[in-house]
């Protein structure tokens, strides 16, 4: 038995969803806007990762409050969890434990010899997900 955007395990159904991390560049601001474009196309929920080093982990900073009122305002149902290990594996764990139907990732423009060379959190990403992962830049 099986419905679009959920996975029946044992007769429970469990949700699927984008995992994106929430980043303050760029990059990363990319990432979550097509995450919420997935979310949305998708009727999925939306998985954010906040680092813990990130000013919008506390819940009463206004990085936090503009992030809740923009995923609000984007009509994507959402759940933000604070991280505090490695990003790289908090994405992978919570995709996996998920069964997150895509990982969204932002990637930051490279010089010719650079794109060599990806940035290690990324390429774990690319190489260990459960998932597709959906790369993009701004």
């Amino acid at each position: 038995m099986c419905w679009v955007g959920s996975v029946t395990c044992l007769g429970y159904v469990q949700p699927m969803s984008v995992v994106v991390s929430h980043l303050n560049t760029p990059e990363g601001r990319q990432a979550m806007a097509e995450a919420i474009e997935q979310a949305r196309s998708r009727q999925t929920r939306l998985l954010v990762i906040i680092p813990s080093s990130s000013e919008a982990a506390s819940p009463a900073s206004d990085q936090a409050r503009e992030l809740n009122s923009s995923l609000q305002a984007a009509g994507v149902e959402y759940e933000c969890l604070p991280v505090s290990g490695d990003l790289a594996e908090d994405v992978l764990l919570t995709a996996s434990r998920r069964q997150a139907d895509v990982i969204v990732i932002g990637l930051r423009r490279r010089s010719p010899v650079g794109k060599l060379l990806l940035g290690a959190g990324a390429q774990r990403i690319l190489l260990d997900a459960p998932c597709p992962v959906l790369a993009v830049k701004p």
